[in-house]
């Protein structure tokens, strides 16, 4: 299960995306997605949620940020050998950080 926002800009509601590929409405098991809300402890409440059960978005919905309330994101670029290789790049010596 991936953990995603979906809906219109500034209206988007929390969902996932089932293994089979569906879009699932997670709004009925919390409110948005925000890092109050994804605790360790509901986390492994969300785990234990069959995906079945949930709604099915119907048609294609707008993909939004996935966690509401974050104003800086951190992340690693080149940070194993194929994504390297797939950009045509040597692999670092450091990480390749970027905001």
């Amino acid at each position: 299960m991936k953990l995603l926002r979906y809906g219109p800009a500034g209206r988007e509601k929390p969902g996932l995306l089932d293994r089979d590929g569906v879009l699932r409405d997670l709004s009925q098991e919390l409110p948005d997605l925000t890092p109050e809300q994804l605790s360790a402890e509901r986390l492994r409440r969300l785990a234990g949620i069959d995906p079945a059960t949930l709604p099915a978005v119907a048609g294609k919905a707008r993909l939004g940020v996935p966690i509401a309330g974050i104003r800086k994101f951190i992340a690693v670029g080149l940070n194993y050998a194929d994504h390297a290789a797939e950009a045509g790049l040597a692999v670092p010596a450091e990480p390749v950080l970027f905001t």
